[in-house]
Order: C-alpha cells, then sequence, then structure tokens
C-alpha cells in the first residue's frame, strides 16, 4: 500500500544525502605537482647562479633547472672544475635547493648529494676520486702526484666555515719531486671522525700509512680562518726505503732524535 512504501522512500532519500562529499583537495595537489615539474624542466639551468654564495661563481650553462651542468666553477676566483647535477624539485617547495651532484675537475671526479637552505649546505654520501695533480688549482702544491679517493658521509657548513666534516681521504702512489729525488713514498689514509670539526672551525683529523716505505702516525689539525696546518706525531722508515728517503730521514733525525722504538718524533707547521 501507499502508505507503506513512504517511509521506505524517505529513508532512501535521508541515506543518499548523508554520505560525506569526496575531497577534490587531492586532485588539485597532484595538478599542481605536475604543473611545478613541468616548469622546473622547462626553466633554464642558469637560474641556478642566481642561489650560489657570493664565494661561488659559475657559467658555460646548459640543460634546465632540473638536470643540467655548469661548465665552469669558480670558488674565490680559482678554476674549481665543473658540475652536472639532478635537481629534486620537491624540495624546493621548502624552500631547499636538493640534488644529485656529480663534480670533475679534468680527471678527477666525486659524485655525492646536496641540499642548500639559506643558513647553509650539507653533502652527504660523497664517493669518487682520481689524481692530486688535477687539484693543483684548489691548493695541492706544485710537484706532487698520487692518486686520491674520497668518501665523506657528511659535510656541514654554513659557507662561511664547515660545521662538520666526517670521512675519510686515501691516497696511493704519493711522491713528490721535492722528497727521495721522486720515489713512491706509498700510501696514507686521512680520517675525519665525528667531532672533526670544532666550534672556532678548526678541523682535526688522523693520519696513518697504508703501506710503503714511510710508517707514520700523527694527528693533523687545520685552522681554516688562518690557512695553517700542524702535524704532530712519528715517522720511521721501513725495510727497502729508498736511498734518498733514508738519507732525507737520517738527517731528520739528527735535529729531531728517536724514541725507543726508533720513530722520529715530527711537529710540522705548514699553509694552506
Amino acid at each position: 500500500m501507499p502508505a507503506s512504501r513512504s517511509p521506505s522512500r524517505g529513508a532512501s532519500v535521508h541515506t543518499r544525502a548523508a554520505r560525506p562529499a569526496r575531497s577534490i583537495w587531492p586532485w588539485i595537489l597532484i595538478g599542481v605537482a605536475a604543473v611545478f615539474a613541468v616548469v622546473v624542466t622547462a626553466l633554464p639551468a642558469s637560474l641556478i647562479g642566481h642561489v650560489l654564495p657570493p664565494s661561488v661563481h659559475a657559467e658555460d650553462f646548459s640543460g634546465s633547472l632540473w638536470h643540467g651542468s655548469a661548465g665552469t666553477i669558480r670558488v674565490n676566483g680559482r678554476d674549481a672544475g665543473a658540475i652536472e647535477w639532478h635537481l629534486h624539485p620537491a624540495a624546493l617547495l621548502g624552500l631547499t635547493l636538493s640534488a644529485d651532484l656529480r663534480w670533475v675537475k679534468v680527471g678527477f671526479v666525486v659524485d655525492g648529494a646536496v641540499a642548500v637552505k639559506r643558513g647553509g649546505f650539507s653533502l652527504q654520501g660523497l664517493s669518487g676520486g682520481g689524481p692530486i695533480e688535477d687539484l693543483r688549482e684548489l691548493g695541492v702544491a706544485a710537484g706532487w702526484r698520487g692518486h686520491a679517493d674520497v668518501h665523506f658521509s657528511l659535510i656541514q657548513g654554513d659557507f662561511a666555515r664547515l660545521s662538520a666534516a666526517v670521512g675519510e681521504i686515501t691516497v696511493s702512489n704519493l711522491a713528490s719531486t721535492q722528497v727521495a729525488d721522486g720515489a713512491d713514498l706509498g700510501g696514507y689514509d686521512l680520517r675525519f671522525p665525528e667531532g672533526a670539526v670544532s666550534a672556532d672551525g678548526g678541523i682535526s683529523s688522523d693520519l696513518t700509512d697504508t703501506g710503503g716505505p714511510l710508517a707514520i702516525q700523527a694527528h693533523i689539525r687545520f685552522s681554516p680562518a688562518d690557512r695553517i696546518g700542524l702535524l704532530s706525531g712519528t715517522l720511521g722508515e721501513r725495510t727497502g726505503v729508498p736511498p734518498a728517503l733514508a738519507s732525507q730521514l737520517e738527517s731528520l733525525a739528527q735535529i729531531r732524535g728517536r724514541d725507543r722504538q726508533g720513530r722520529i718524533p715530527v711537529d710540522l707547521e705548514f699553509n694552506f
């Protein structure tokens, strides 16, 4: 009967009205993200130059803001090679420049990830290496040669100085025209443990040999503000040391003496 069907229709209408409306915000966000990705892909790579610190200058750009390169990088006026990046666009929404990097200086190549904010930068997962003589314009003394491998889990700073550095640099087949007539001096490991960077910006590291004619155990303290380094430790010769190096070590021992293990104590200050 009609009277019995009317409540049923009313309940059905009430049920349909109670269903929540489907939110359109996820679709709006997806659309904004898609437009943002297209814009970042279309923008030229040269825009990166506007966010670099004053001490860094880049030119010879190619590619886009998303995936591009700068063929010439200068840091404090010195040629610092070239760089390629692959940007993470989502980080820009948080006012952070985040990218995967490849840095090349002649035959020296390092890969890693960088995040840059107004207050500073952080580098993570740095790994690579190459001939140290290719870094001469960045401070490696003339006449030195060898191969360096770089591995850092973290380097952090505020553009004026470092606040953290955790990792190591390993050098093999090290030689210099000024030491032992250019003989192979072996390999060395320079380690930067957690806490290596002090509050005043000083950097501490531990130096040990990895084999070769010299046995070295030393601690190095760098003062970037004064551009001075201090190496303190001991060194000694191993069997098979080249005659020219043995002669130089003996001359040093005449001045500094030897400890009970026959090692020569050294305290060397140098500029960099």
